[in-house]
């Protein structure tokens, strides 16, 4: 054996001890995970039927549209169902866990996923409908699908909507961060987004797990709805779920960089939070809120609201 051979067989037995050394960071002899390679290309998938002719390489003819769409429905399910079972294992509690019974449950989640993707591409027809009406640049709504980030992004994330729902354990996650990914869109798969939602732009854009965004609501790129802080175990470790994120109410455009922080944080319905603002308290109805050397509040009412209802927090930047 040469040096290089030796060197090379020391190097891959030095690695193979950190295995021992070094847990928790390897699964030899566990069992399989859900592939990143595997979950994309149902996603891929997943987008040709839910735009046919926009996404992948075939275009079907009205004439066997029938036999496309139920030829990939098919595969999506046998596929689906695998990648369900290893997720479902990979977290099983249960010594005397059964595959049988993972796969079992896989099969009744991938069908009622498979039941809910005309209700994904209802709405998704409305986002798109809030894309081309929001930015007018857009000329059509081919182009708003074809070359705004933010369709793949809402597509991936109604889609790991309904599995996070379904309690499936890392799938929705691997959706989400592959999305995040190739558009720069960061929105966790628990977020709760209601109809015609436009991101405009969309890079940068984060999206926490516990958010509630109402319906025609538009964002730009560089947004934040995150968590303000993390409260911590005795132990202090942080604490584990909780609603950690804002809510935003109908009809509220949020413009590029501001970022709005907390759970407790409401955005009241039709109000305009401006570019690089820095929200961490709630905001009411009808309110603009802009950056100067202090951040200001304005009702957009043309009557004066009551003394009451006036916003209390003045926002130092």
């Amino acid at each position: 054996m040469d040096g290089t051979s030796k060197r090379l067989m020391d190097s891959a037995s030095k690695m193979i001890d950190t295995y021992e050394e070094t847990g928790g960071v390897n699964r030899i002899d566990g069992k399989n995970l859900p592939t990143l390679k595997a979950v994309v290309e149902i996603l891929d998938d997943l987008m040709q039927i839910l735009f046919p002719g926009y996404f992948g390489s075939r275009v079907p003819a009205r004439s066997n549209v029938l036999f496309f769409i139920q030829s990939a429905v098919d595969s999506i399910y046998l596929r689906l169902t695998d990648l369900v079972t290893r997720a479902l294992q990979s977290e099983c509690k249960l010594e005397d866990c059964q595959k049988s019974m993972c796969e079992q449950m896989a099969e009744d989640y991938a069908l009622r996923f498979i039941d809910r993707l005309p209700e994904i591409r209802s709405r998704l027809k409305l986002d798109i409908r809030a894309g081309f009406e929001g930015d007018p640049a857009a000329k059509s709504t081919e182009e708003v699908i074809l070359c705004y980030p933010f369709v793949y992004a809402i597509s991936v994330h109604r889609i790991a909507h309904v599995l996070y729902n379904l309690e499936i354990p890392l799938i929705p996650r691997i959706m989400s961060e592959w999305a995040h990914r190739r558009t720069g869109v960061d929105i966790h798969p628990g977020a709760r987004i209601g109809e015609r939602f436009f991101i405009d732009h969309g890079t940068g854009v984060v999206i926490g797990e516990t958010t509630e965004i109402g319906n025609d609501v538009k964002i730009y790129q560089g947004v934040t709805l995150g968590a303000l802080s993390f409260p911590k175990n005795p132990d202090g470790s942080i604490v584990k779920g909780g609603k950690r994120h804002p809510t935003i109410h109908d009809r509220v455009t949020v413009y590029a960089g501001a970022t709005i922080l907390g759970g407790e944080t409401v955005i009241g319905e039709d109000s305009v939070i401006g570019a690089n603002s820095w929200i961490t308290a709630s905001v009411p109805r009808r309110t603009l809120v802009t950056f100067q050397e202090q951040q200001s509040f304005r009702s957009l009412d043309r009557s004066p609201e009551p003394e009451s209802s006036k916003p209390a927090i003045d926002f130092q930047i």
